[in-house]
């Protein structure tokens, strides 16, 4: 039993806490700066509140709840005094959880509760430091359960041992705990009260431990059991040690590996993407009613590009977040039907395309860590039974930016290439986020690693350098030098050559120099992508080079610069061949013409169905006219068997490729993120500046200028203040009636009126000397 001590107010230990102390405690917990609180005594106030303190339980870990636990057991033999808990000394929480904790630990989570005003001291020092604790009446909201479940009779068990105690249970007691384990973990039940039947399954259940009693009708299922009913890793607490993150030892790869694996997923992520854009380019599409993009767009993308349905949902939401796909009208002329309204890629894709690799996956990474939904859930299905999609409402999660960042964390303080598995990072997530129970899965967990790797952020179960440097950077950072430095360091040297093979293949032994890519994805088709691409030259991919105004000449000389073995003499023949019939048709934009050297070409023409097709019609023998748009002309031209050419009006060849529809990028209209703002240390110090001008406000007056002065009185004391630059406290009553007192600084007398500014403030306040009550020089 804790000895007689004084039972003083967190109100009365805030204000002796230094300025550091409070400004530490405002910036962990912020909700407590919102708004400004007057003094240390509404600072109080909201650290008592149970909602505040609920929101401060969610940064304690298991071996904070047990502290906490064994503080509200030691209290509740002492009773509430005065709405306050305790004293408890530190004796009778380290007796109670005993060798389960070192007592170095201990002390650890004693000063972590200290600093966010949850307990205080009490009674003399020792040290320079209490021996015993106060706190709140609202304290247990801290907690992520309500039972005391880190002091019951499953707290000391072993995981084995619990699942023995649940397979001995009959079925109805099994139905029992698998309805709690799924649903709440509370549940009412009036055989809870100590003078139960005990036959009942539930006053069994307590009595074995696998049910704890809350009051005489409120049970609640213990964690310990649930994480074992769940089927996910045990919660062990029979040592309230933090669990091993990973091996002492590293794995397999080295670390320069590692990078590699994360580097060449980053460039396939790139590639996917450029993918994406050209589909939804060519074909924008459809929005959902409930907006999103459904699943059966989605299927349809992912047969386009050749990637699974989870890959492109994934890649839909980054790109959307990066505001480079959005929906509205399509600006393009190749789409035959103009619907009001679809999902396509917007304008600032072409700028997008031109930057580098290391900006573009930047890009696409931070998207990631701050979207406020879960990729890996699209396709899922909500309790309706409805299929969420893509950029749904439905998807949207306050906790996704968050617990993103919360899975990853623990990854960066593993040694490189020490590969941390699924389970080992679960057990330690629940053991940090207690309260987090039931949202750190296995297969929340698995997922979120699993985009993560799609990223390049881990690779072979560890964080790469990558990944680390960006989860260590700022937010607010547009250009981290170290995440850029990273990425280059880790990507493959780009390179300027290729192999062309006998069979029309080009082999890419890796990444080539964006100008020189270009030209090859202009030329050649790709059949497989990764580290080492391979294309092949066709007719097709020969004309739409030579669409772009690019000779045979042009084509040959740039496969025999950049290929790295001979030219194969079939190639040439084909380039050639295509380039002899490319362009003897000329399609030109007067809605449209056709125009041709050769008088027998064209009349061969005029003799085609095309002609029907397209209402050709004959102007003179080496020009013929249609009223059907250019494009339209030449492909028609094309399906009979001609090889036609655009050119402008100057007689120039013009580039037929289409850029594919574009919308106009807008800011993003989703629903953002509710996320709490974080406190700078300057906007903390700035509220702390305020309280203590409060408080001293507030305080008791110590000279004879109490009471209502006289005019000469305060005009005295007002010019003394103006000429020593002392502070003044001044009773104020406003015109509605309402008194204030305030700690100024006197900036002039004018007037009757009083120029001040507040201290932590500079703006000037006037003051009627008529409406003072109280004058004051500090």
């Amino acid at each position: 039993m804790s000895p007689d001590l004084p039972l003083r107010g967190l109100a009365d230990d805030l204000s002796t806490r230094s300025d550091e102390a409070l400004v530490e405690l405002l910036i962990v917990r912020p909700d407590l700066a919102s708004p400004p609180p007057r003094g240390t005594g509404v600072l109080a106030q909201r650290a008592l509140s149970a909602a505040s303190i609920a929101l401060a339980g969610e940064s304690i870990d298991l071996l904070g709840d047990a502290v906490l636990e064994a503080f509200l057991d030691a209290a509740a033999e002492i009773g509430e005094r005065k709405e306050l808990l305790g004293p408890v000394s530190r004796d009778d929480i380290v007796e109670r959880l005993g060798k389960r904790a070192l007592r170095a630990e201990i002390d650890v989570r004693l000063d972590f509760l200290l600093a966010r005003g949850l307990l205080w001291g009490t009674g003399p020092l020792k040290r320079g430091k209490h021996t015993h604790w106060l706190g709140g009446a609202h304290l247990p909201a801290a907690l992520p359960w309500r039972a005391h479940n880190l002091l019951g009779p499953m707290s000391q068990l072993s995981a084995e041992t619990i699942r023995e105690r649940i397979d001995a249970a009959d079925d109805r007691q099994r139905e029992l705990l698998t309805t709690l384990a799924k649903g709440s973990a509370l549940g009412r039940s009036r055989d809870a009260a100590p003078d139960a039947n005990p036959e009942a399954p539930v006053p069994q259940l307590i009595t074995r431990g696998l049910l704890a009693r809350v009051d005489e009708q409120t049970v609640e299922l213990p964690p310990q059991v649930a994480q074992l009913l769940r089927d996910q890793p045990p919660l062990e607490t029979a040592s309230l040690r933090a669990p091993s993150l990973a091996t002492t030892s590293p794995g397999r790869f080295d670390a320069k590996t590692v990078d590699a694996a994360g580097a060449g997923e980053a460039l396939e992520l790139l590639r996917h993407a450029d993918d994406l854009i050209e589909a939804l380019g060519s074909a924008p599409a459809a929005i959902l009613r409930s907006g999103g993009i459904g699943i059966r767009e989605l299927r349809r993308l992912a047969k386009t590009t050749g990637q699974s349905v989870t890959r492109v949902g994934l890649l839909v939401e980054l790109l959307a977040q990066n505001r480079l796909l959005g929906s509205g009208t399509p600006d393009s002329d190749s789409l035959d039907l103009m619907p009001d309204n679809v999902f396509a890629p917007t304008d600032a894709v072409d700028a997008w395309a031109h930057q580098d690799s290391t900006r573009r996956w930047l890009g696409l990474a931070r998207a990631w860590l701050d979207l406020p939904r879960r990729p890996w859930q699209i396709g899922d299905t909500d309790r309706e039974g409805n299929t969420l999609a893509a950029l749904s409402s439905e998807l949207f999660d306050a906790t996704a930016i968050s617990g993103r960042r919360q899975i990853l964390d623990p990854l960066s303080e593993a040694a490189p290439a020490h590969p941390v598995t699924l389970d080992a990072l679960t057990s330690v997530l629940v053991w940090r986020h207690p309260r987090q129970l039931r949202r750190f899965t296995l297969h929340v967990v698995s997922e979120t690693v699993r985009e993560a790797r799609e990223l390049g952020l881990t690779a072979h179960g560890s964080l790469t350098s990558v990944g680390r440097a960006l989860l260590a950077t700022d937010t607010d950072d547009d250009a981290p030098a170290a995440v850029v430095e990273a990425m280059n360091r880790s990507l493959p040297n780009l390179i300027d050559y290729f192999l062309v093979q006998a069979d029309l293949t080009v082999m890419v032994p890796g990444p080539l120099e964006p100008s020189t890519a270009d030209r090859l994805r202009l030329l050649a088709d790709l059949e497989s992508g990764g580290a080492a691409s391979v294309f092949r030259i066709t007719e097709d991919s020969i004309r739409r080079a030579l669409d772009t105004g690019l000779g045979s000449a042009e084509l040959s000389s740039f496969l025999e610069d950049h290929s790295r073995t001979p030219m194969p003499q079939s190639l040439t023949y084909l380039i050639d061949d295509v380039a002899r019939k490319h362009g003897q048709l000329r399609v030109g934009l007067a809605s449209s013409f056709i125009r041709c050297d050769d008088t027998a070409t064209l009349a061969e023409v005029l003799r085609t169905d095309a002609a029907t097709d397209l209402a050709l019609r004959a102007l003179a023998p080496t020009v013929a006219v249609s009223a059907a748009p250019l494009r339209e002309v030449i492909d028609r031209l094309r399906e009979a068997g001609f090889a036609p050419a655009g050119e402008d009006s100057a007689g120039a060849l013009i580039d037929l490729r289409s850029r594919g529809a574009r919308v106009r990028s807008h800011a993003h209209s989703g629903t953002p993120a509710a996320r709490r703002s974080a406190l700078g240390p300057g906007q903390a110090a700035a509220v702390v500046s305020r309280m203590r001008t409060a408080d001293r406000a507030a305080s008791p007056v110590t000279t004879a200028a109490s009471g209502t002065p006289s005019g000469e009185t305060v005009t005295m004391l007002i010019q003394l203040a103006l000429r020593t630059g002392r502070r003044l406290r001044i009773g104020y009553v406003d015109a509605h009636g309402a008194a204030s007192r305030h700690v100024v600084q006197a900036r002039s007398l004018a007037a009757g009126q009083l120029i001040a500014s507040e201290e932590g403030t500079d703006d000037d306040l006037r003051f009627p000397l008529h409406r003072l009550t109280l004058v004051e020089v500090l």
